[in-house]
């Protein structure tokens, strides 16, 4: 009897343990379900698809968050193969000053102004819809953005352009999807419309594909690229008058420090303007007609 009572208690003993074992996994699963229960029922936002509204010229995905203010400085150098005596292309610098701010974390207002075209440009950009996962599947963002310019160049004597004349428009919808932490893709239709041209030759409307990615290195670092395709004219002398410019064609190196976001670029765009990235890019990548450029920002709540 003694041997029995002593074999009973380790084993009763063992028995509770299992037993809480068991409970504390069944909890653990519990647990598990609940928490996956609960993220399924809720809707959950992507974020940081790309590090600023901007990829390098177009556009991203991004907006300010509401109520937030960002003083951005946008530089942009002449060509590479302008050679030494120019500092291969730093000794030609345009600017452009740009506020943009959050009117709501969907919905942000901006104006700049360029340096060497005297540019005045405004733009509004609208998040449609927004990528997410769980309670609403949303695959992709959409966004819409509208700009428009004004040139303050003064004109020659000989001829006065109107306000009207003066005036450009630009309309897009990007279409965005970050596939994991890493990679962010969009696509970017584009129209513009320049209501004067210099030539009779040149498009007063005109359409473009951007296709724009970035793939982040760290939590600091980040690559972007774009390429702006261009819908040829049917018109043989506009055709002719098309093949004067080129597609743009940017690469971008992203540098985040506290509340700065640092960006490098090398383009074979001057202008930062849509009217002029799109329609007016005369350089090319093969002939060394290369931009270098950096951004930077600062953001500021109200």
């Amino acid at each position: 009897m003694q041997r029995i009572q002593k074999l009973t208690f380790p084993f009763l003993l063992l028995l509770l343990l299992w037993s809480q074992n068991q409970l504390m996994a069944q909890d653990d699963l519990d647990n598990l379900l609940d928490k996956s229960t609960n993220a399924k029922s809720k809707t959950q936002y992507v974020e940081a698809a790309f590090k600023d509204i901007r990829v390098v010229n177009l556009h991203s995905t991004e907006t300010v968050a509401a109520r937030d203010l960002v003083f951005r400085i946008s530089h942009r150098f002449g060509t590479l193969n302008s050679g030494g005596v120019n500092l291969w292309g730093l000794d030609n610098a345009v600017i452009r000053l740009s506020l943009e701010y959050g009117l709501h974390d969907r919905l942000m207002i901006g104006v700049g102004r360029t340096s060497n075209t005297k540019d005045y440009d405004f733009f509004a950009k609208a998040k449609i819809l927004r990528q997410s996962k769980g309670a609403r599947n949303m695959p992709v963002s959409l966004l819409y953005v509208a700009s428009g310019v004004i040139n303050g160049q003064e004109d020659p004597t000989t001829f006065q352009r109107t306000t009207a004349q003066r005036m450009s428009f630009v309309h897009q919808i990007i279409l965005g999807r970050k596939f994991n932490d890493r990679l962010s893709l969009e696509v970017v239709p584009t129209y513009v419309h320049r209501n004067l041209v210099e030539t009779r030759n040149d498009q007063n409307d005109m359409l473009a594909l951007g296709i724009a990615g970035r793939f982040k290195l760290n939590s600091r670092l980040a690559i972007n690229a774009e390429y702006i395709m261009r819908n040829p004219p049917s018109d043989e002398l506009q055709r002719a008058r098309f093949d004067t410019f080129q597609d743009s064609f940017s690469l971008g190196l992203d540098i985040e420090t506290g509340g700065h976001v640092f960006s490098l670029h090398l383009t074979n765009s001057l202008s930062m303007i849509e009217k002029g990235f799109v329609a007016e890019t005369n350089e090319s990548w093969e002939k060394g007609g290369i931009h270098f450029g950096f951004n930077i920002s600062r953001v500021f709540s109200l």
